[in-house]
Parts: C-alpha cells; structure tokens; sequence
C-alpha cells in the first residue's frame, strides 16, 4: 500500500465513524512558547482536550506535518527522521477506550480497511501502579476482539502511559499497537523488547489530571488521542525494513543519483539519507514562511540545509542541487500541500541564496582551519587539533568533526575527538537549559495574564497595519503570562517614530475600553466580515473570529480578555530581524488592568 493510499483510506474511515476532518495545523506553532514546531497532531489540540469546544465537534481525524528536532543528529540511520506526518483521531469527551480500540482494531484487520491479518499484531496495555490502576477495560476490550492472551503485555508508565506535558495536567494510560516485521515464524508469544515487533498505533486515553500535589485525579472530561507515522507504517505494510526504502524518499534518491551522474546503488549511505530527509524537512519549514536565519525555527532550518549540503559533499556533490530536490518535494505533496506549491518560488529563492552564502562561509572556515594548522611548529610529530577548536569550526562554520577530521588527517594532523565531545555536549546541556526557560507557558496556559497579552497582540497586529502599511501579515507569534512576541512581514528596521506611533495607538485602544466578542462562522464568512486570517489557509471549516470593538477582527483560537480595558499599558521592548523579510516585536503590559 503506497502512503498516499494510507492516509486516504485512514481519513474516509473515521469520516465513516462520524469525525469530521480538520486540516493540518502549521509547522510553526500559533501562540504556544513551549515548542519551536508542531511536533504531534495532538498539539494544536491542547486546549481543547483541556475542554474548550472546537468549532467542528468532538469527533475529530487528520493528517498532521510534524518535525521534531531532537534526533537530528541521529538521522542518518534506518528510522530517524526530522519531518513526519502523523494520521491520528480525538474524541473530545465523547466516545472513550471501547469505542476507540474497536475503531483500531477494524481499521487494522478488516479486509475494507488495512488487511492485515491477526496474527501479525500485538498489543500493549498499561499494567497499573501505586499511581493508577492496570487498565483491566483496554486489556478485556482486546480479548474480546479475538485477540490472544499471548498476545498483550501488561506494561509500566514508562512505556504505556501518556502526560502529562509539564508537570501538572491531562494524563493518562495508552493502548498500543505492534507489527512483525521478523519475517516467519511469527512467534506466538509477544515480547515487547523484541525490536522485530514494530510499534505502528497508539491510543492515549486521557483520564486523569495530575496535580501539583502529585495526585492523579479524574478528569471531567476524558478524552481519546490517537497517533499512527505515516512513513512508519507505510513502510511495514510494504514490508520494507526503512522507510527510506519506500516511494517517499525513492524519488527523491533517484534524483540525488542523477545529479551525481551514477546508477543506483545496492544501499543507501548515511550522507544520502541525510541530503534527502533534510532537503524535505526543509521545503516544508519553508513553506510556512520562514527563511533561513539565526534564531528559532530559521536557525533549525538553516541547520538542515547546510547539513544537507555538507552531507552531499561528502559524496562530490559540489554544485547548487538543493533546488532539483526541492521541486520534487513539492511535485510529490502539492496534492495534499497545496502551500507547497503556492510558495514554490519563495522556497527555490531561499535555497539558492542559502547555499550561494554557505558557499562563502565554507571558505572561511577553510581559511580559519590553515590558520590553525600554520600556528604549529614543523617539528611537532604528533600534531592535533583541540577540541576547543574542532567545536569552533563547527558552531561557527558549520564544519562536521567529521569533516574537521578528515582536513587534519590530510596535513598530518588529528583531531581531539574527547575534548571536542565534552565541548558538544556542553554546547546542548546550555541550549537545553536556555529552552527550558524561554519556551515556557504554551497552548494550555489561559491566565489571565496570557490572556490580556494575547489580545494586546491583536491591538498591536492592528497598529502595525495602521502606522506601516497593511502589507504587514503575522508570521508568527509566541505568548506567555509575562510577553509577547509576534513577528510580521515587513522588509525594513521601523524608526523609533513609527514604533512610539504604534505604542501610542494599542495603549488609546486600551484607554477605549473596547469589548472583546467571539463568533464562531465559516473561513468565507469570516473573510467577507473583513476578518484578518493570520496564516492564510490554514483553518478549519468553522472558525473563531474575534471582534475588538470596531478596532480589529481577526481569526484566532486563543484566550482573550472581556475587554481592553483590562490591559493595563503596553510597552515595546524591542524591534528586529526574526529572518529575510521579517521583523520582530516584543513587548509587555507594564501594569495589571482594572
């Protein structure tokens, strides 16, 4: 079965099931500091699996863009990818475990659906602890299914339990689904530890709240988060061992192999893997309007293509070829992506600008490299290069160690490949920290405070089309109790005259006391009343559209306050460059409102 296949017949059955479908939410995240990306279909859904009611129901399917950053390192190998799509369904306090797990397991077995015989599938199921029980209702759901005792483990949190995403809130045990994919025989007893059983679904049934106390609750609410890769599973149901090795990444090798004027090889190297999962990762950041940059989400994806770059070097690689990789990216998804091919040129321009400009700064780091090598005398036998130093042609030229390692060898010369480590993870254990304390907050935080920060994002979204034109779009916002940020199209540095114009017009519209309404309507309706859709085609059928007074509407699904007037002042802290063509503005409300 072909990808393209699976994530249609996913939608129509859960269509049959009574979900509506809603679209993939962005890569970039509306208005939650918790993450740089979209990491799961459920993340755009936290606040309403924390019970606000979404515009198309409680029954709800769709097919997810994902990138998740932390295995970047680790792509390269047979499963790691940074971009994914995940095909997943909610219940929002309506069906539960016995309707969710018989869904699964039709969706799976019937010969409608995926086919795929019983004897082929194992199941995990939560075993309890002093926390919460063993969740008897998931394990007598499957055997009365026709699944075998044999074939469901009784398994720890650490392996069967979901939440919560800080340290209070939603949690609960999940369900999962196993493949064999060890060829025959398939044995009758199912070991979990067996890496030849493949994970391929997971049902996480949200029924607890954990406290600050550290106490698991009933939730009032409980909910149904479902999640199956589509490149995992496409890739078990053609029997491939990768799911490099399916038509997703095939074409793209088939192109790689042309540019490199070879045949297709018997296997796929590490480097070739790399240039392709990055390029794709890539097309699709781009497509959410970021350009290669310093910070955040441009500073990932500028990763990702010089790393491909690098990558393609390594196998002679040495002209602009990013661009015929793009093309066949966007040739493949358009169909199901139509943002793909809507920003094909912006995504072609910023590819040939990013390499021309990597280009350079190879050849700086070259020359920053013979500097090193010059600086040690001739008569040293055992000539190395510090770690301290490999790190520096790294964080600052992009050098791979590997690539480091492989100029020293040539002068004679090698690497401290210890020092350099210790220098890396350094490096990640200061990020890591770095994050934790900026990407706090997130779509589940509606205080007060976040919610008159988010409605001065309004006021200010306003100002800025009133003061610079209304050229101005959002590109991206990120709230928490204590700031806004909000970046917006607009090519030049604004002049403290046009910054103090804009504070001045949020905090006179904070002064008017405006009242804050929300209508829930369809995308056109919303259009025809003059709402501002912040992200273009990016919503639902049924949308929020929030009304300040006569001062702004907009499209939106976060918290706002009952009135302006609640605001308190409004403050710019800084205006910059978030990347090519897009400024940033942050700000705070300096003083609590009535």
């Amino acid at each position: 079965m072909k990808a393209k296949e699976l994530r249609q017949k996913y939608i129509e059955f859960f269509k049959s099931k009574g979900h509506a479908v809603i679209k993939s939410a962005p890569l970039v995240p509306d208005n939650d500091p918790t993450v740089l990306f979209t990491t799961a279909g459920m993340h755009p859904l936290v606040p309403f699996l924390l019970g606000e009611a979404h515009p198309q129901g409680k029954r709800l399917v769709n097919y997810q863009k994902c990138i998740r950053t932390g295995d970047i390192d680790e792509v390269g190998d047979a499963v790691h990818l940074t971009f994914f799509e995940m095909l997943g369904n909610w219940s929002l306090g309506d069906y539960f475990k016995k309707e969710a797990i018989s869904y699964s397991f039709e969706f799976l077995t019937s010969p409608e659906w995926l086919n795929i015989p019983l004897k082929m599938l194992a199941f995990t199921v939560f075993a309890g602890d002093q926390d919460s029980p063993f969740d008897d209702e998931a394990y007598h759901m499957w055997l009365h299914l026709g699944v075998p005792e044999k074939r469901i483990a009784k398994c720890p949190k650490k392996n069967n339990w979901w939440g919560p995403a800080g340290q209070t809130g939603p949690c609960g045990p999940d369900t999962e689904m196993f493949y064999w994919t060890g060829g025959a025989p398939v044995p009758e007893d199912f070991d979990p530890d067996d890496n030849r059983w493949v994970e391929i679904w997971n049902d996480v049934f949200m029924q607890y709240n954990k406290t600050a106390e550290g106490n698991y609750e009933p939730l009032k609410q409980p909910n149904v988060d479902t999640g199956m890769g589509l490149e995992r599973v496409t890739a078990v149901l053609q029997g491939k061992s990768s799911c490099y090795d399916t038509e997703l990444f095939q074409v793209l090798f088939t192109e790689l192999d042309s540019i490199r004027g070879l045949s297709a090889p018997a296997s796929r190297s590490n480097s070739e893997r790399i240039t392709i999962e990055h390029i794709r990762a890539a097309v699709f950041i781009m497509a959410d309007g970021i350009a290669p940059g310093n910070v955040d989400q441009a500073y990932v994806l500028r990763r990702l293509i010089r790393r491909a770059i690098r990558e393609a070097r390594k196998l002679g690689v040495m002209e602009h070829f990013t661009q015929k990789l793009a093309k066949i990216v966007i040739d493949n998804y358009s169909d199901v992506y139509p943002e793909l091919s809507e920003k094909s040129q912006f995504i072609f321009d910023e590819f040939a600008r990013e390499e021309e400009q990597f280009a350079k700064t190879l050849e700086k780091g070259t020359r920053e490299f013979e500097k090193l090598i010059e600086k040690v005398p001739e008569h040293i036998q055992n000539k190395v290069i510090s770690g301290k130093n490999a790190f520096f042609l790294y964080e600052t030229y992009g050098f791979p160690l590997e690539l480091t390692e492989e100029m020293a060898s040539e002068k004679g010369f090698r690497v401290d490949k210890e020092s350099f480590e210790k220098a890396f993870h350094a490096h990640q254990e200061l990020s890591r920290k770095g994050a934790e304390q900026k990407f706090k907050g997130g779509l589940a935080d509606h205080s007060d405070d976040t919610a008159r920060l988010h409605t001065a994002t309004h006021l200010l979204h306003q100002a800025l089309r009133m003061t610079i034109g209304t050229h101005v779009e959002q590109k991206g916002s990120n709230i928490t109790a204590d700031r806004l940020r909000f970046d917006f199209s607009h090519p030049d540095k604004m002049t403290p005259e046009q910054i103090a114009e804009v504070e001045k017009i949020v905090n006179d519209a904070i002064k008017s006391d405006f009242t804050v309404t929300c209508n829930e309507m369809s995308v056109e309706d919303a259009k025809q009343s003059g709402a501002i859709g912040l992200f273009g085609d990016r919503y639902g059928e049924v949308v929020k559209v929030f009304s300040i007074g006569n001062f702004s509407k907009e499209i939106c699904g976060g918290p706002h306050a009952q009135n302006t007037g609640s605001l308190g002042g409004f403050k710019i802290q800084k205006e910059e460059s978030s990347s090519r063509g897009v400024r940033r503005i942050k700000a705070v409300l300096t003083q609590q409102g009535k």
